[in-house]
């Protein structure tokens, strides 16, 4: 397969750096050890915030007095789409009890866990989709114990009444006024609840994530993020403002946050490579800063000659948000196959699926979604099976796991197996 490229860049590196590994593993071991007067102190060297870690119940109630109409109906409608489809995602796994021989009966059970810790990030802008995508799917799966948390400020009066609003709205059960790493140390250790989470989800800045994941087999996790990413895959059916908008879109979410275009179009490639650079700065700060360097640095630009070939680049690539600016929809839907969340045809976009739309915008990065979905309402349900057998079959079944046994060097196992050869 032969590429063009048209502006090429590195992929990010995706590895963590050393000094935030080994920030996180003293911070972790601190506030293991100390536990809420370690969170306290992290809270007030942080954030400023000196007030209490719990949010009252009052505040919780009286958040929705403190947001405009417009806001509180926006984000009842980006929740009742976002419970919906976590509904279906739920009612698509089902339960089931099966005869596998005469005698040997087998099923699964689905069972949530008892306490998800959802954090929510609230630096400069408070992350409102963030609260709703985590909290929502968690509570939706039948989570007992959904805690959130996210930073409190002293210029906010605590932690914003958009993510309080939202996250109760989405059934948050309580919700911890703490950012960072100190944010994901509470939540696997049960500080101020008394509640060890069982899964921690939410996206997060490089320390979040190296939280997250030095904490996992303790604790599950539902991705370990990187920067944000972006692919479109485009033909001439496109237009060059929307392929350039929507990329220069994505690419402010951060300074590292790749964007690519793999096209067939060499006319189309061109023109998005002028136009980009345009529509970058002319974004307000701090949007501008991010959108320019992260397109100077990590945006990429391929042309090549089919749209078989186009989609090899894409599941080469197993971008984070996959959109798709090209004719035969149906035919993009059931050949790509590397991707976190897919955006078919010129009226959908990735904006949509981070904000409203209803489909999870937890997802892979780093070309995890070679080998994983994003966040979602099973991440919360754990299977679980289960056997019995009667005295028949366990007898026929006794042989062929004590011979297995000792061609494995088990006897133990095999005299197990022995004590059940005869029915009685």
């Amino acid at each position: 397969m032969a590429i063009r490229y048209v502006k090429r860049a590195p992929r990010p590196a995706n590895e963590t750096d050393p000094a935030v590994r080994e920030r996180v593993v003293e911070l972790l071991a601190k506030l293991e050890a100390d536990g809420e007067t370690e969170a306290q102190r992290l809270a007030e060297a942080f954030d400023g915030w000196t007030g209490p870690i719990e949010v009252p119940a009052a505040d919780i109630e009286g958040a929705a007095d403190q947001l405009d109409p417009t806001v509180r109906a926006d984000i009842e409608h980006a929740h009742n789409h976002i419970r919906r489809f976590a509904e279906a995602q739920l009612a698509s796994l089902t339960e089931f009890d099966i005869e596998i021989e005469p005698g040997l009966r087998a099923g699964q059970r689905n069972v949530p866990v008892g306490t998800a810790g959802c954090y929510v990030p609230a630096g400069r802008f408070a992350h409102v989709a963030s609260a709703l995508m985590s909290v929502t799917t968690a509570s939706v799966a039948g989570v007992d114990n959904v805690i959130v948390a996210s930073p409190a400020r002293p210029d906010r009066g605590g932690v914003h009444p958009a993510i309080l609003y939202a996250a109760h709205l989405a059934g948050a059960k309580r919700i911890l006024g703490l950012g960072g790493v100190q944010a994901v140390g509470a939540l696997a250790f049960g500080l101020f609840t008394g509640l060890e989470a069982d899964m921690i989800v939410g996206p997060g800045n490089s320390f979040v994530a190296e939280a997250k994941r030095q904490l996992f087999g303790r604790v599950g996790i539902d991705v370990i993020a990187g920067p944000t990413e972006s692919m479109i895959v485009a033909d001439e059916t496109a237009t060059v403002e929307m392929v350039a908008t929507d990329l220069v879109g994505q690419a402010e979410h951060g300074p590292d946050s790749p964007v690519w275009l793999v096209t067939t179009s060499s006319s189309l490639a061109e023109a998005v490579d002028q136009r980009c650079q345009a529509l970058a700065n002319d974004l307000p700060d701090p949007a501008q800063a991010s959108a320019v360097a992260a397109w100077r640095d990590y945006g990429e630009i391929m042309v090549v000659d089919t749209h078989e070939e186009a989609a090899a680049v894409c599941d080469d690539y197993a971008p984070e948000h996959l959109q798709v600016l090209a004719s035969e929809l149906d035919w993009w839907r059931g050949r790509l196959r590397n991707y976190g969340s897919l955006f078919l045809g010129p009226h959908t976009n990735v904006t949509f699926g981070d904000k409203s739309s209803g489909p999870n915008h937890i997802l892979p990065t780093g070309r995890a979604a070679r080998y994983s979905g994003g966040l979602n309402a099973l991440k919360f349900v754990k299977q679980l099976t289960w056997q019995e057998l009667t005295p028949e079959a366990g007898a026929g079944e006794a042989g062929p796991a004590a011979r297995i046994s000792r061609l494995e060097g088990m006897e133990g196992h095999a005299r197990s197996a022995d004590l059940r050869a005869r029915p009685d």
